[in-house]
């Protein structure tokens, strides 16, 4: 057992240091802007609430940033094809930062939709570019540790960024001699997720970059792969589409969720959702060892479908014990899944498709996350997280039998690789 365990541990270290320099950069900038996208997600919402807004229109305000996100991920794809995945990332960094900052400046509502609909397209940016951009930089041996392990490295980042922002408030608001729930206190907070931002382009800039091929392919190439392989992208595709409606009734209010039904403050919540990032930052960094044992589906079936019962749990339990319990174990077995089925996603096309699907996967995940909150808001305003919960657990549930139905087979066999510089 013990040289097992050595030999995992052996085959998991050769497989990092494997890791091209352009992955190790970007894996940085991940790390710096994680953090700042966990101060963002925890104080971001109780900014807006402080104004005087309710939990209804936190829920147009991500249906807007969503829906610009599905609107716009197919023309997304072809300009990542076109300006390189690296300044893709770069120009999706400097978008959000500065969204934030210019909704600290001057929070209204309209300008609260407006920036939610430029972080909407830095979003679609990003979530394109990212996907192809460690395809590109990285080698078949090492893939799936790469992708597993910036998932997990993000999430760990998040996770410091969440403990972080649930003390800044209080630390501001000492300082100003205001409440911690004063909307100074998040204002002042909030300007740390800018300047962490920004900071975050530096590594990026050191990313050797070159004009990959896909530049220069048709864009029609996709279209010929589809039909070529008729139903190929519908069935990978839609699973991620169920699953995003489900995500979407919930995920975005957890921290209301935490304040309203269970009175946590702002320093609880920040610590719950810091151990909780941590917690699926370890099943992420645990992944890709065990898709390499089991294979990639039969993981994402597995960690899902174990996921259901703690999600119960977590929605319908009156004790904050076994509520923490659920909450970490579900944040861990759902998420480790999602680089698995990535990479796996990545692997069934050729590297003229991987744009578009990377496109059609951001449209399918954002159509969710722009459906989604306004309905939750809608029922959390007049019959609480009962039935947004339901649901989720529901629509959880189909996609899982998705998974299982047309994927649980042997291997099929990737389509190879093309290793380039973006």
């Amino acid at each position: 057992m013990r040289d097992e365990k050595e030999s995992v541990l052996k085959t998991y270290l050769s497989r990092i240091r494997a890791f091209s320099s352009n992955a190790r950069l970007y894996l940085l900038s991940e790390a710096i802007y994680g953090t700042a996208t966990g101060v963002f997600q925890l104080l971001f919402n109780f900014y807006v609430l402080s104004l005087g807004y309710n939990e209804a229109v936190l829920g147009n305000m991500v249906a807007a940033r969503s829906m610009t996100s599905l609107l716009v991920a197919l023309p997304m794809g072809f300009l990542t094809d076109r300006i390189g995945r690296r300044n893709s990332i770069i120009i999706s960094i400097v978008g959000f930062s500065s969204s934030v900052a210019l909704m600290l400046l001057f929070p209204s509502s309209p300008m609260f939709i407006g920036m939610n609909v430029v972080q909407g397209i830095a979003q679609a940016l990003a979530g394109v570019a990212m996907g192809p951009f460690l395809m590109e930089n990285s080698e078949e041996t090492e893939r799936t540790y790469l992708f597993s392990l910036s998932s997990g490295l993000r999430m760990t980042a998040i996770s410091i960024g969440q403990w972080v922002g649930g003390y800044l408030p209080t630390w501001f608001a000492f300082r100003l001699a205001v409440s911690a729930m004063d909307t100074k206190a998040y204002s002042l907070s909030l300007w740390t997720v800018t300047l962490s931002g920004f900071l975050a382009v530096l590594p990026m800039l050191f990313v050797a970059s070159r004009m990959t091929n896909a530049a220069h392919r048709s864009v029609f190439a996709p279209l010929s792969f589809i039909r070529k392989n008729p139903g190929k992208f519908e069935k990978l595709i839609l699973p991620n589409l169920i699953t995003s409606v489900g995500a979407g009734l919930i995920m975005p209010f957890m921290n209301v969720f935490f304040r309203t039904v269970h009175n946590q403050s702002d320093t609880s919540i920040g610590t719950i959702f810091a151990w909780g990032s941590l917690a699926m930052g370890l099943g992420l960094v645990i992944a890709p060892a065990l898709a390499e044992r089991f294979g990639k589906i039969r993981v994402v079936v597995a960690t899902q479908g174990l996921s259901i019962p703690f999600l119960v749990l977590l929605g319908f339990s009156p004790w904050m014990g076994i509520v923490l319990v659920a909450y970490y174990a579900r944040t861990m077995l759902m998420n480790m899944s999602s680089p698995i089925y990535s990479t796996y996603v990545m692997e069934q096309v050729d590297p003229e498709s991987r744009g578009m699907l990377a496109s059609l996967s951001s449209m399918a995940w954002n159509f969710g996350w722009a459906l989604s909150p306004t309905i939750s808001g809608y029922l959390q305003v007049r019959y609480g997280f009962g039935p947004p919960f339901m649901l989720t657990i529901l629509l959880y549930s189909i996609a899982i039998a998705m998974y299982y139905i047309w994927f649980w087979k042997p291997k099929e066999k990737p389509v190879k690789a093309e290793s380039s510089i973006a």
